[in-house]
């Protein structure tokens, strides 16, 4: 179906943080998205995450609201490996991978600012 607001097939996510250095190094560093552009007039940077058309941006701000909007969840092949790396980097994740048979595994993580992401693995066939 098609969109009625014309759509180009592009999302950004963008999340708040307190300190854009801080966030450009854990989203570059840590979780490996690739820096696009960083505009020091309106502190914002923005990141492709490896999903054609899906950036995450961030804008720094003096209080950042985390905990009460959308969870950005990142699709990955191997939950397990992906959460030793990110732990290993000090990463801290909101308990145990969740497990829904045969459909998915969910981890929840945090990051320096305490908002929420989530990685996710398929156990759907095909």
């Amino acid at each position: 179906m098609a969109s009625k607001l014309g759509y180009d097939g592009g999302m950004t996510l963008a999340i708040q943080v307190a300190d854009l250095g801080r966030g450009r190094a854990f989203y570059e560093g840590v979780l490996g998205f690739k820096h696009l552009y960083t505009v020091e007039e309106i502190a914002w940077a923005e990141f492709a995450t490896g999903t054609a058309g899906v950036n995450v941006g961030l804008s720094q701000v003096e209080k950042p609201k985390v905990g009460a909007g959308p969870v950005p969840t990142f699709g990955i092949k191997d939950i397990a490996a992906a959460r030793a790396t990110l732990e290993g980097a000090g990463v801290k994740f909101d308990g145990p991978t969740q497990e829904i048979p045969g459909l998915v595994k969910l981890a929840t993580f945090f990051d320096p600012d305490g908002n929420a992401l989530m990685l996710t693995e398929s156990l759907q066939q095909g």
